[in-house]
């Protein structure tokens, strides 16, 4: 094995054990007494039931984890990637095809090899809890839609950039990701409109309270939109949501129908008011520029070890190619996407504060939202005191009890209340 192999089987390997600590910790973190915060929203079997399925989650996590990491290094170790790249040749198709031959076998085996977990997760650990509504005929049809979805927008993609990489010189990487950011782009646009409803029903809100005080709340705000749509949620899962899709006009809110079984009218305005906080803070924008830089950085690290003979050697394959490059060079970047999720995670917590601190100042009384996302953990069995090393490494979202700590400080600003009205009364909101 070559300083590639090494490296890549070492990044591999440490971050395995890593993941490993941080899932024992967070179990050991788990606490007998319910927090005070929460008394009288959990009783203690819905308490300890919340811990059993933390439990049941973090064992499946790492036993899944194991199996991933244990098929690579066998498939890897057992010339696997060399034998795959000798099949494709063997159809005798030019490169471009043979690479999205190769590429699809692959991710076919890794959908193949994660269905048992997916299965478990749905049909023992969520039925278990109470949670899962999904029958094994949507699983199978979700599983076939997003399957004809990747390859009918995936191997159009792939092709391009194949191409690209084989045929535009040292600036193919530029045109690679010019065309990765047009197709994103498009993508956020056509989503609302053509994917998402292949998989759920979207029915617009019905008339009544609910709907009046959200567009109350939502025409204050000045963002324009198509529509408020409930969807289909129960279909799948007794757990809540609530999202904004789209850009520009073609933006839509969607709330779960168990959202809004679940909640008054008064938290559901609050739980808008949180999704509306990351847009008006322009988070999704900003998202959208980090996602954008991230590809290009990608796509320039690939071109510089495009068709490296000791990054072949590494995976025993003979033939060096396009596909393959890119393909291996997703190993080798596997340590910097570790430690980049690390600080989008962090930024990703930090606009959640914001958009609780903008909800907590719009809406009109900030306990609203302390309320529903009390209700939200009681109802998604939430681990309500997770590993501080946990969090750092998985969340996208602060611990509960820290948001609820967060929003109170906010609402107890002196005069907090009265400057907001001001400002949102100059600005026309």
């Amino acid at each position: 094995m070559n300083i590639y192999g090494i490296i890549i089987v070492t990044a591999l390997v440490t971050k395995f054990i890593i993941e490993l600590i941080s899932e024992w910790l967070n179990l050991r973190c788990l606490q007998t007494e319910l927090p005070d915060e929460l008394k009288g929203f959990y009783d203690a079997e819905q308490y300890r039931r919340s811990q059993q399925y933390t439990r049941s989650h973090s064992k499946l996590a790492t036993v899944e984890s194991f199996f991933d990491l244990t098929v690579l290094l066998v498939f890897w170790f057992a010339g696997g990637f060399n034998r795959l790249d000798e099949w494709a040749r063997s159809f005798a198709c030019n490169s471009i095809v043979t690479g999205i031959i190769y590429v699809a076998v692959i991710g076919s085996a890794a959908a193949v090899l994660s269905l048992p977990f997916s299965l478990y997760s749905t049909f023992v650990i969520e039925e278990r809890f109470g949670f899962n509504r999904t029958t094994l005929s949507t699983f199978i049809s979700d599983r076939l839609k997003s399957l004809l979805l990747s390859a009918v927008l995936g191997i159009p993609l792939l092709a391009v950039i194949f191409w690209f990489f084989e045929n535009a010189g040292r600036l193919s990487w530029l045109y690679c990701w010019m065309v990765a950011v047009a197709f994103t782009l498009i993508l956020q646009f056509v989503a609302p409109v053509w994917i998402l409803p292949l998989f759920n029903k979207f029915s617009p809100l019905p008339e009544g309270e609910l709907k009046e005080r959200v567009l109350e709340y939502v025409n204050r705000t000045g963002l324009p939109f198509r529509g408020i749509f409930v969807m289909d949620g129960s279909r799948r899962s007794s757990k809540a949501n609530a999202f904004f899709t789209g850009f520009g006009k073609n933006r839509r809110i969607a709330l779960f129908d168990t959202l809004i079984a679940q909640h008054p009218v008064q938290e559901l305005v609050a739980i808008l008011a949180h999704e509306i906080g990351h847009l008006k803070k322009g988070h999704i924008i900003r998202e959208t520029a980090i996602s954008i830089v991230h590809a290009g950085m990608v796509f320039w690290l690939m071109s510089l070890f495009l068709n490296n003979p000791g990054l072949f050697a590494a995976f025993y394959v003979q033939h060096v190619s396009v596909y393959g490059s890119l393909l291996f060079f997703a190993f080798m970047y596997e340590p910097i996407s570790f430690v980049l999720s690390l600080g989008l995670n962090a930024l990703a917590r930090k606009y959640e504060r914001e958009a609780d601190a903008y909800a907590a100042q719009t809406i009109d009384d900030s306990e609203d939202l302390v309320t529903a996302l009390k209700r939200l953990s009681v109802k998604n069995l939430s681990n309500l005191t997770p590993h501080p090393f946990y969090v750092f490494l998985n969340y996208s979202h602060p611990p509960l009890l820290q948001r609820i700590k967060a929003i109170r400080k906010i609402a107890a600003r002196p005069g907090n209340a009265q400057a907001v009205a001001a400002q949102a009364a100059s600005q026309g909101l």
